[in-house]
């Protein structure tokens, strides 16, 4: 069975997820695909012919500080998220600072708890891109962007989020990555210690088979003209350097390699 968690260097990371996605037909989700090459696929397909993404995230232990990258659906989900941190023995009081790659609604799921009405991380900062922020809150981006208003809006109120810029340093061994396209500030996190490392992707891809039909674009792209580039770019780099992966929606625990296998690059999970 594969691990919820590894190290990197002196930085521990732990999967976590807030449950997963309704399933649904694959060439929805990724409109200029078709079945047939995704059969190509089996242990994604479940015998429907269908999909689900896990909605995942990671708990980051560095230098002192506990983060979360991410924060699920909660409402879609039926709000899995701070059970299963509080089962891997984390409890959402412990978390320092909640790192958002980006403001879709299944990250930032979990900012504010529906049942309260209060941070589901009462001690924590939040932290995400400045430029994601600057989109979204766009008067007229913003009216149509309710998970926005709901789970982000209140953390500005209460002075709780602070925006960062590109190459920012959460600690130092946790350094941001601008990668733009699936929103405009979309923002992967790289882990650099005692010479190890290892990539948080975000968003940049979306499903194992991504690997090798790197152009294909999910539906939730909202700039596929620059996804599509950083996505070639950062598998490739991820792929040559052997680089260590977390990936948010692909199988449970979501830690893996890009690699090729007889010609193909490839998903594979550790």
């Amino acid at each position: 069975m594969a691990s919820n968690t590894i190290t990197v260097g002196n930085v521990e990371v732990l999967s976590v997820k807030d449950g997963f996605s309704a399933k649904r037909d694959p060439t929805v989700t990724f409109p200029e695909t078709d079945i047939a090459q995704w059969r190509e696929f089996p242990s994604i397909l479940d015998s429907n012919d269908e999909i689900q993404s896990r909605y995942g995230s990671v708990v980051i232990r560095s230098e002192g500080k506990l983060l979360i990258v991410d924060t699920g659906m909660q409402t879609a989900t039926g709000g899995k998220l701070l059970d299963d941190m509080r089962g891997k023995g984390v409890a959402p009081e412990d978390i320092d600072i909640v790192f958002l790659t980006h403001l879709h609604p299944d990250h930032v799921g979990w900012n504010i708890d529906l049942s309260t009405g209060k941070p589901a991380f009462p001690n924590a900062r939040y932290i995400a891109p400045r430029s994601d922020y600057d989109y979204w809150t766009q008067p007229d981006v913003l009216a149509q962007a309710e998970h926005v208003r709901l789970h982000v809006m209140p953390l500005t109120e209460l002075d709780l989020l602070d925006l960062f810029e590109d190459g920012h340093k959460v600690t130092d061994e946790l350094i941001t990555v601008p990668t733009p396209g699936h929103t405009p500030g979309h923002t992967s996190l790289l882990i650099a210690s005692a010479g190890e490392r290892a990539f948080i992707l975000g968003d940049v891809a979306h499903s194992p088979a991504q690997a090798h039909y790197t152009d294909w674009n999910p539906m939730f792209d909202i700039q596929p003209d620059i996804s599509r580039p950083t996505r070639h770019r950062v598998l490739d780099d991820l792929e040559n350097e052997g680089t260590l992966v977390s990936a948010g929606h692909f199988p449970d625990p979501g830690f893996g390699r890009f690699v090729r296998l007889e010609g193909r690059r490839v998903w594979q999970g550790i």
